[in-house]
């Protein structure tokens, strides 16, 4: 793994590669809340052996990455989408690939909207439907909301506090049909403790604004599109993956059946399967 540091903007935005640059590059993008450190690095080994240069990278107010002051954020989600151009751009590359997960996966149709000739090929996980599918989608759970309700009397520099909350919050956001490693969590927790500059102002992200003017827009993605979704997500429900695969002339839905909002240890042969073949037809 290398690290780099890229500057645009200025910001600085904290990436992190495997594998060789003379294979596709394939760019990870990481959902609201959360830094390049919540894709799994057994998934990313697997995409780095299928042939692929992977990338990821912390967003603002995440990690490494420039971060302000908790609060409101002074950026709005099209400032996050051209943050992943600058990745592209800070490691020259023309096109890439690009897999984004839940919010990672509205700045990636984003991209791919304002910017196509970057994208060859583009993957969304558990990624909202940019508009109108004719219906409300369910709404988040009351254990969500409440959950993060509780975000108001959090002492955010205490450390096993703040770990218990994350470690719950994922628990929420999977499926109550495949047993949680907590464990796994809280170790991935605990170093995002550890590296974030301030681990409160990853929650700045919860106010985020912007990207209106993409949206009902779906149907004019040109990049080929795979949709992986998990059945049972309770945050961007499943209806989300169908809608994005009818909207897209020859899309993929890739259903994962006992799957929630998360990238569960179960479903990684499935995901990287279903990305390298999509990035392999794509090149």
């Amino acid at each position: 793994m290398t690290e780099r540091m890229i500057e645009t903007r200025g910001i600085r935005l904290c990436t992190e590669s495997f594998g060789s640059p003379n294979d596709p590059p394939l760019l990870l993008v990481m959902g609201a809340v959360s830094s390049m450190k919540w894709w799994p690095d057994p998934l990313v080994e697997r995409l780095v052996g299928a042939g692929r240069f992977v990338i990821r990278y912390d967003h603002r107010d995440t990690g490494r990455s420039t971060t302000q002051p908790p609060g409101p954020p002074r950026y709005t989600v099209d400032d996050l989408a051209d943050d992943l151009i600058a990745v592209m751009d800070g490691y020259d590359l023309p096109r890439a690939h690009v897999v984004g997960m839940s919010l990672g996966g509205m700045l990636s149709q984003i991209v791919a909207l304002k910017a196509p000739e970057r994208v060859r090929s583009l993957t969304l996980i558990a990624a909202q439907f940019l508009g109108d599918m004719g219906f409300e989608p369910p709404p988040l759970s009351p254990a969500l909301l409440a959950h993060f309700a509780t975000m108001a009397t959090l002492d955010w520099s205490h450390e096993a506090a703040v770990l218990d909350f994350m470690v719950e919050a994922g628990r929420l956001n999977s499926s109550e049909r495949r047993p949680y490693d907590a464990a796994l969590a809280r170790r991935v927790a605990a170093g995002e403790f550890k590296r974030s500059l301030d681990i409160q102002s990853m929650m700045n992200h919860s106010s985020l604004t912007g990207g209106e003017r993409w949206y009902n827009r779906t149907h004019e993605l040109r990049a080929p599109l795979l949709v992986i979704h998990g059945a049972l997500d309770p945050v961007v429900p499943h209806v989300h993956g169908e809608a994005l695969s009818r909207a897209v002339a020859g899309a993929r839905l890739v259903t994962l059946e006992n799957a929630g909002h998360e990238l569960h240890g179960a479903d990684w042969p499935v995901i990287a399967e279903a990305i390298v073949a999509h990035t392999r037809l794509t090149r």
